[in-house]
């Protein structure tokens, strides 16, 4: 019996992004550098021949899973509990005006120690949201199908790693994840899920996906 398969993607390039400016659940737009890495990682995706496209509503994610989704010859669900990390009052800020600001603060972010940012969700409340939501999308496919949830950077290291059933704090052992990169999980024959690949670039093709 064929596996089941979870690609985790992360959305494509905003200006934000470009310009190292924190978004958390702003809702920004795909720059052309997005929409170029959107349109080159559908075609590897749709490789895999997933069954169903589900998406953070959130535009970033929601234009990329649009590509996606189109490509696949399917039609994206949207969740907002695969939203982004809520960071309160460090959204808006680029890094620099974060640690002009505060400079230990800023040392903490980059370390992703994201515990106690003002008004800003924790890190085991977004772990949950997302986990629970990319265990139901598991729950909708069939022996052998691939499901595709195409949400953000920290939101998905860190679900990733709760989901797994790992400690929340190994999600700092995780490189951020490019715009655009591919997470792959694949199910065992005793149901549990093995991380297969990470940060699979845009334009890259598992080589068991030919045909």
């Amino acid at each position: 019996m064929s596996p089941r398969r979870l690609v985790l993607l992360r959305h494509g390039r905003t200006a934000w992004n470009a310009a190292h400016r924190i978004q958390g659940q702003l809702d920004t737009e795909l720059d052309e550098v997005g929409l170029e890495q959107a349109r080159a990682v559908a075609p590897a995706v749709a490789a895999l021949h997933p069954a169903v496209v589900w998406s953070s509503d959130l535009s970033r994610a929601r234009v990329t899973a649009d590509e996606v989704a189109k490509e696949c010859g399917l039609v994206p669900t949207y969740d907002e509990r695969l939203r982004e990390f809520a960071l309160g009052d460090f959204q808006g800020l680029t890094h620099a005006e974060l640690a002009s600001r505060d400079a230990d603060a800023f040392a903490r972010f980059r370390r992703g120690e994201w515990e106690g940012i003002p008004g800003a969700e924790t890190p085991l409340a977004v772990a949950e949201r997302y986990a629970a939501a990319v265990r139901e999308l598991a729950a909708v496919l069939a022996p052998g199908e691939t499901g595709v949830a195409v949400s953000h950077g920290a939101a998905t290291r860190t679900g990733l790693v709760h989901f797994l059933g790992w400690p929340l704090a190994q999600a700092r052992d995780f490189r951020a994840l490019g715009n655009c990169g591919r997470v792959v999980l694949e199910q065992r024959e005793t149901g549990e899920w093995a991380l297969s690949a990470y940060n699979l670039p845009p334009d890259f093709t598992l080589p068991d996906a030919v045909g």
